[in-house]
């Protein structure tokens, strides 16, 4: 038995660990699921010791496994605090700035907003992260948030930038869109899936349409855009993508829940690297700037 450990079989284990699944893993990791398989079972057998247990619903940690997953963590939480430790001590306008953010934002108002902090910086290269649940700062699956948040994390820091407002949407050639009282309960509606369950329209939905129609559901606020667009049903959509989006008319006053707002995040010991810090003032500032079309004050579209 070879019981000397490698970091990358441990942070593997981790990995598998926290997904629950090799597949998930492989996400995580950026590798394909063979790798991850490859990594596990060698490891397994250099060890002498079963570290997962193969259950139908995916990978459970073994006695031994637990333990070495927990050893795991301590040293990914020492190394990822010295990473930002010195990335936070970087001083240079370049090199690759991670953000996270969300696709609703990427289908409007964040594009030209990116292409013009390129011009002022364009030693800095941008990696762009749309998946729905808020990446993980202090682990460094990105640098910096540009996210709708309803409660941020206490580790992170930053600037709210401007309620979020949502109203009901339907394609220009709708029923619904041709001016007059609308009822709601008379049309289908698009609404989101189970995995938007927390976020403020899902809420809404929940509360003020229980019994409404559904044509259909999706995972993502932007097929729900394409979808109402399409005449599939109404939506429930934030001001700043049904506003902006051609062939949509908005036919209800906007809302802005409780909480629900936009934010612009970095961690602690990131906040004062160069490229961190021009990133988030610049989109702070430039954010604030579209709080209208944010907060639903801008005129409907169509």
């Amino acid at each position: 038995m070879d019981s000397r450990l490698d970091w990358e079989d441990l942070h593997t284990v981790l990995a598998v660990a926290e997904a629950g699944s090799l597949a998930g893993a492989a996400r995580r990791l950026g590798v394909n699921h063979t790798t991850v398989l490859r990594r596990i079972g060698g490891f397994e057998q250099r060890l002498g010791l079963r570290l997962f247990d193969r259950l139908p619903g995916g990978y459970a940690l073994t006695a031994g496994g637990e333990e070495l997953a927990a050893a795991a963590r301590g040293m990914a939480a020492t190394v990822e605090g010295l990473e930002r430790r010195l990335t936070g001590q970087d001083l240079r306008l370049e090199g690759t700035l991670r953000v996270a953010t969300a696709d609703t934002l990427t289908a409007s108002v964040l594009p030209a907003l990116l292409a013009q902090f390129r011009e002022l910086h364009p030693g800095i290269m941008l990696e762009v992260t749309t998946a729905n649940l808020m990446a993980n700062l202090t682990r460094r699956d990105a640098d910096v948030a540009v996210r709708p948040v309803l409660d941020p994390p206490e580790t992170l820091v930053g600037r709210r930038v401007a309620g979020i407002a949502f109203a009901a949407y339907a394609a220009a050639g709708h029923p619904a869109a041709r001016g007059g009282t609308v009822d709601p309960a008379a049309h289908p509606w698009v609404a989101p899936d189970d995995s938007l369950a927390g976020t403020a329209v899902a809420r809404w939905m929940r509360r003020a349409l229980p019994e409404a129609a559904i044509a259909l559901r999706a995972d993502s606020l932007v097929e729900l855009r394409n979808a109402a667009r399409a005449g599939i049903g109404l939506a429930a959509l934030p001001c700043y993508l049904g506003d902006v989006s051609e062939g949509l008319v908005r036919i209800a006053t906007p809302t802005v829940p409780e909480g629900a707002a936009l934010w612009v995040l970095t961690h602690e010991d990131l906040r004062r690297t160069a490229r961190v810090s021009a990133f988030t003032e610049f989109m702070a500032a430039a954010l604030s700037r579209q709080r209208d079309l944010l907060e639903g004050r801008r005129p409907a579209a169509g």
